[in-house]
């Protein structure tokens, strides 16, 4: 059974990462229509708050106690931010790099930030030290961006 639920993690994950360049050339022509990267970024980000706040209603998950609001790190808050700048980038990148070299590049970041946020164990990731094998495969991802580009 362990199996099957890591199988179907992994299977989610890569529905999920299949998503990112979807999403990119969906807002790309978003931003076309609206003349602003930004405009389309924003759009998307509206939709995306109604469709989450539809989950919420429907799952109906109770809400956390808002008087603890203010005890909570002042960097929890900026995950908006961030995701916000993510979208922005995707909608930017997208027809100046093309999907794949930009999804490349993505994943180019993205590995060197979770290699360094598990080195350190921050943000409630398991600590996990950089190994010659993590080191390689982040290499070959960064190979692999070059050989994008260069094609």
């Amino acid at each position: 059974m362990e199996l099957i639920q890591s199988l179907g993690l992994l299977a989610l994950a890569m529905v999920a990462g299949a998503f990112f360049p979807t999403q990119a050339g969906i807002n790309h022509q978003l931003a076309g229509w609206t003349q602003s990267p930004v405009i389309a970024s924003a759009i998307s980000f509206a939709v995306g708050t109604v469709t989450l706040i539809v989950c919420l209603l429907v799952s109906r998950i109770p809400m956390p106690d808002m008087g603890q609001i203010g005890v909570q790190p002042w960097w929890v808050w900026i995950g908006g931010v961030l995701g916000a700048f993510s979208v922005y980038s995707m909608v930017f990148l997208a027809p100046r790099l093309g999907a794949s070299s930009m999804l490349a590049c993505i994943l180019a970041g993205q590995m060197t930030a979770a290699l360094l946020l598990d080195q350190f164990g921050v943000l409630g990731y398991a600590q996990q030290n950089i190994s010659w094998q993590r080191i390689v495969g982040l290499i070959l991802i960064f190979v692999g961006v070059y050989l994008m580009r260069i094609i």
